[in-house]
């Protein structure tokens, strides 16, 4: 991840020492000058979308698909799918580390969704969901550093987080204002309008 990271430009793990020390892509040429070019800056935006939120290439051409389906802007409503997916909420609440460890937890079964058991890290959350941590989950060393070190991560304002009892309440689904992406979704949609 943090040769992705450099490679983009963009911290995608958070908090990444290696990243920040050495700032310019990896490998032999990375300080090479680079020919810049509209395909290479449109591909740049759709893998770091795709990298931030840990999707692979096929799963991110049919949210693309999705997105285009719907009424209003397409970038947005990508973004707003990536957003709402479980592990990205789960993440978001501050429950987990990093995405990757969000969608790890939510595999393994920990979450309920408006109470029934999901383990899908796609799943789609809608607004007015409630998310709870199993209870047998509770004591688990994850979930106990969540609540001690709950006050350290800003929850975005469409999520409400409740640490004493482990539950995540979905006010709405975000809007473009209300994630903090710093990705251009414009040059994906474009990069995927050319295929």
């Amino acid at each position: 991840m943090t040769r992705k990271s450099r490679r983009l430009g963009v911290d995608l793990v958070g908090g990444d020492a290696s990243f920040e020390r050495r700032p310019y892509p990896p490998g032999a040429h990375g300080r090479a000058r680079i020919k810049e070019s509209e395909y290479r800056s449109q591909l740049q935006e759709k893998q770091k979308a795709r990298f931030t939120y840990g999707v692979m290439e096929k799963q991110f051409l049919n949210y693309y698909k999705e997105a285009s389906r719907r009424s209003g802007k397409t970038g947005d409503n990508l973004l707003q799918m990536l957003e709402c997916r479980l592990d990205n909420v789960v993440y978001r609440a501050g429950f987990a580390r990093t995405r990757r460890h969000a969608r790890q937890l939510v595999s393994h079964g920990h979450f309920l969704v408006n109470g029934k058991k999901v383990d899908i890290p796609s799943f789609q959350v809608t607004a007015h969901d409630i998310i709870d941590v199993r209870e047998k989950s509770l004591e688990m060393t994850p979930f106990i550093v969540a609540r001690e070190t709950h006050g350290e991560r800003v929850v975005p304002a469409w999520l409400e987080a409740l640490p004493e009892r482990m539950r995540v309440l979905v006010h709405q689904v975000p809007t473009r204002a209300q994630i903090d992406l710093p990705v251009q979704e414009q040059l994906i949609v474009e990069y995927y309008s050319k295929k």
